[in-house]
């Protein structure tokens, strides 16, 4: 299908005193998850975020606008890449599996059939949007890249509209998707608070 997987993993990550992606959790580290989880979307899944960080887990993409939040990885990686289809995980979502992820990309290739500007298909919660687990085209590069020069950093803005398709809470639910995948580990405490054991794959 020409499908690309990219984990975000360049935050600073400074609620939690170190970076994420080396947290351990459920016996390995969320880098290591994140990746095992993209491998089942496309082989040689890479990471955006610094390379003296990530280089020995996976291929690295590092931001052309250093320092503007994931709106830069993003953006970093769909200039890099040659696929239609890019599938996106944050490296601290690890309770999110392949099937959601897969589901996702049925989904965005099913609604580009009808709407062929189709720019992006990314999860819509009753708090509001789930950028770093969705799927771009790389026409989407276009956008973010406006906005990165214009100043802006801020996703959200940019998905409001009919290019982008909005993956409801109720659809997920009946799906078989709980809104729990999407909670993220930001702290120590959500650590802790974590049962440590993910949703099956």
């Amino acid at each position: 299908m020409g499908v690309s997987a990219f984990i975000l993993a360049g935050g600073r990550s400074t609620r939690m005193g170190r970076d994420k992606a080396f947290v351990p959790w459920d016996g390995r580290t969320l880098l290591e998850r994140a990746l095992e989880v993209a491998a089942w979307i496309a082989p040689g899944a890479r990471v955006v975020g610094p390379k003296e960080a990530y280089a020995a887990y996976a291929g690295v993409l590092e931001d052309i606008y250093p320092g503007r939040g994931p709106l830069g990885g993003i953006h970093a990686a769909l200039e890099a890449t040659s696929s239609p289809v890019n599938v996106f995980l944050a490296v601290d979502l690890p309770r999110v599996t392949k099937n959601l992820l897969l589901y996702l990309v049925e989904r965005y290739m099913a609604e580009r059939e009808r709407n062929t500007g189709l720019l992006a298909a990314v999860p819509r919660l009753a708090a509001g949007w789930e950028p770093l687990c969705a799927v771009y085209s790389k026409d989407f590069a276009m956008v973010a890249d406006q906005a990165l020069r214009e100043g802006r950093n801020a996703i959200h803005p940019l998905l409001e509209g009919p290019r982008v398709l909005a993956v409801t809470e109720e659809e997920l639910a009946e799906a078989g998707f709980s809104a729990q995948m999407f909670r993220n580990i930001n702290t120590i405490m959500d650590l802790e608070a974590s049962s440590g054991c993910p949703t099956t794959p």
